[in-house]
């Protein structure tokens, strides 16, 4: 690189953005990590690292981690869009408070620093963002309705954005992990048992919640460190892939989806969620 390029990573606190982050600067990016907890980064910072508290529910937050970010480097050459999270239950139980809270943070904050940056990538006609999607932008798991409906979303809105940037110089790249050994599913499972219990979904959601524990405790599912080495590939390959499937189960999971008919997935599906 004859210049050095400037990073923000959003949810590098812990998993798959904390790892990515480490492995851009030690490729040699300048990398701003962002996380609503600002102290989860003091290891980051001593690796040259620059921490941003950024909660993407907020938009003034978000708003002046860009702001600092231009303040100090003039630029923002690849936004890595990594934060989100995901609270199963049943569409009849989840609140919509907590339905739109996972929009706010898996869609539309993410689609806030997606416009503050554009600008700037445009003006020097290059840049690349990174949505790390999931496999489940493109198959549904079972009591996993909210958060499935962020990632299709997501899917939608990278298609859209990809296509309207490229005339610019700018790429948009999709992650689509599978099961990946990180806290996301233990949460999920605890936030679907949380509002199952003593509902008419009670007996089907509480055994989904303990497999979907037992899946997430246990050694199948594939290492962060994988993503966060398909990132780094998606930010410093000449040509990008539009989509990079990775992970535990995503293949095969999708080609199934693609090929069994609908009733036949769904029971599938809730054999293993």
């Amino acid at each position: 690189m004859t210049k050095q390029k400037i990073v923000l990573i959003t949810g590098a606190s812990s998993g798959i953005g904390h790892q990515a982050a480490e492995k851009l600067s030690a490729y040699g990016f300048k990398v701003y990590g962002a996380a609503r907890r600002i102290e989860k980064m003091s290891p980051l910072s001593s690796l040259g690292i620059m921490p941003l508290k950024m909660d993407l529910t907020d938009e003034h937050s978000i708003k002046s981690a860009v702001a600092h970010v231009i303040s100090q480097e003039g630029q923002i050459d690849i936004l890595i869009n990594n934060a989100g999270y995901g609270s199963y239950g049943a569409i009849e139980n989840v609140p919509i408070e907590e339905a739109k809270k996972q929009f706010e943070t898996n869609l539309f904050g993410l689609a806030t620093l997606v416009q503050l940056v554009l600008p700037y990538m445009r003006h020097q006609k290059y840049g690349r963002i990174v949505n790390i999607s999931s496999m489940a932008g493109r198959m549904t798991t079972y009591m996993g309705a909210w958060y499935h409906a962020t990632k299709y979303a997501l899917e939608g809105f990278s298609d859209a954005l990809r296509m309207e940037v490229k005339p610019f110089g700018i790429d948009v790249i999709l992650i689509e992990p599978g099961g990946i050994k990180t806290d996301w599913g233990t949460i999920a499972a605890e936030n679907l048992r949380k509002t199952s219990v003593d509902t008419p979904y009670a007996e089907h959601a509480l055994a989904a919640s303990k497999r979907m524990h037992q899946l997430y405790t246990s050694s199948r599912l594939t290492d962060p460190d994988i993503v966060a080495s398909t990132i780094v590939r998606s930010v410093t390959t000449k040509r990008p892939k539009p989509r990079y499937l990775v992970g535990y189960g995503a293949k095969i999971l999708i080609s199934l989806h693609a090929i069994l008919p609908t009733r036949m997935f769904d029971k599938l599906i809730q054999k293993v969620v």
